[in-house]
């Protein structure tokens, strides 16, 4: 077909192959331009961001005590360092299996037509541009590396610390606040290094966003009758898959804000449930609400739809009457056997199908998928809402 041999003609569409930061990872054998060696680069990341901080608090002695907070003690930084960044990482090879595909459905599927093919291509190229774009990378290093210590100071509220007060990265004293020397590979290294890497997954995902609304405005072949009640566009929400690895990274920082206040500062689970709702909420809107720019072309397709064939429905059931009812038919035809009912019912199948188009590509199940996913890391902390001798005799009870 001319519409499979015009997709293996399209550009490359991968939203990880290319910047800066992925040339150097190339260039010193942390990947390779298939983006293969993903245990290597998980491995090389997470211990250049926690293995230092671990050796630094045993040679002050904060390891494990001493201090408020001692290193092993610290469960957001634990979750930052060895869940959510392993995830942001493993989140780029997801990505870069699963969304070509999708991209090269809008061909195979004949939504995007031979005529509107070179836009496609330019929407594709123009992506892909900015995927590649070294200032973005560069003014992103800059901010978070050089200003990480006054980024870091004014957000995580290091100045309000009491005075007298230690923890394994610093002490608040009358005279300010003193870093231990893990504290300063944590600001420089450990903490700007996630959140390099965590802005530069938002910008990836502006791009997926940009792409489909530029998509969206193409001139799109949809077929109403489609039976993934999407016009055949039922397929774009696939890309939510792709970023499973992301939101959980999300859920294993939120779980790591939480676990900190609710094990040694006396808070409940319960006192998050604002933050809770209201993260899960974002990270919806961040995944899915891209798809939300094919709305006005399904509504479009739902209406002329409904009014084509809604004229061949009135147009057949007149026949169908006229035939059946009113006694055209021929005399020696018989009704039982005739493929007149089947189709009858199948024009109201088809009819029904169109009436079922919501104006979003995904349903219900996908955003109960989602919110699972993203809650994966929380669910660990509900055991603190149930008493020690309690979950020992539900185990117990269990099990015998």
């Amino acid at each position: 077909m001319n519409n499979i041999h015009s997709s293996n003609e399209l550009p490359d569409f991968s939203l990880v192959l290319g910047g800066p930061l992925f040339q150097l990872l190339v260039r010193s054998r942390l990947a390779t331009p298939a983006l293969e060696l993903l245990k290597l680069r998980i491995v090389f990341f997470s211990m250049c961001a926690w293995l230092p901080l671990l050796l630094l608090s045993l040679i002050d002695g904060k390891a494990w005590g001493g201090v408020g907070l001692s290193f092993l003690y610290d469960i957001e930084m634990h979750a930052r360092l060895l869940v959510a960044l392993p995830l942001l990482i493993a989140a780029e090879m997801l990505a870069h299996q699963r969304l070509p595909l999708i991209v090269r459905q809008f061909i195979e599927r004949d939504i995007i037509t031979a005529a509107v093919l070179p836009k496609f291509k330019e929407v594709i190229a123009s992506a892909m541009k900015l995927r590649n774009s070294v200032a973005f990378e560069l003014i992103l290093f800059i901010l978070i590396f050089v200003s990480g210590n006054y980024i870091w100071r004014s957000i995580s509220g290091i100045e309000k610390i009491g005075a007298g007060t230690a923890t394994w990265y610093a002490t608040a004293t009358q005279g300010g606040t003193q870093l231990s020397a893990a504290g300063y590979w944590y600001i420089f290294v450990s903490r700007p290094l996630v959140q390099f890497i965590l802005i530069r997954w938002y910008f990836r995902v502006f791009i997926w966003a940009r792409f489909l609304w530029q998509s969206s405005r193409l001139e799109l072949n949809l077929i109403p009758t489609h039976p993934d009640r999407a016009a055949g566009l039922g397929f774009v929400s696939w890309s939510s898959a792709a970023f499973a690895p992301l939101l959980m990274a999300h859920g294993a920082l939120l779980a790591g804000l939480m676990a900190n206040p609710i094990f040694f500062a006396g808070a409940k689970l319960t006192d998050f449930k604002m933050e809770i709702v209201g993260g899960v909420a974002v990270l919806l809107l961040l995944v899915l609400g891209p798809l939300l720019f094919f709305s006005p072309c399904l509504m479009r397709a739902k209406k002329k739809g409904l009014q084509e064939y809604g004229m061949l429905g009135s147009r057949y059931v007149r026949e169908f009457d006229l035939k059946w009812v009113r006694g055209g038919a021929a005399v020696d035809e018989q009704l039982i056997g005739s493929g007149d009912i089947q189709s009858l019912a199948d024009m109201g199948n088809s009819f029904q199908v169109i009436r079922d188009i919501k104006p979003f590509p995904f349903g219900k199940d996908t955003v109960i998928l989602l919110v699972v996913i993203t809650l994966i890391p929380v669910l660990p902390l509900v055991l603190t809402m149930i008493p020690l001798e309690e979950l020992i005799m539900k185990l117990l009870n269990a099990v015998f």
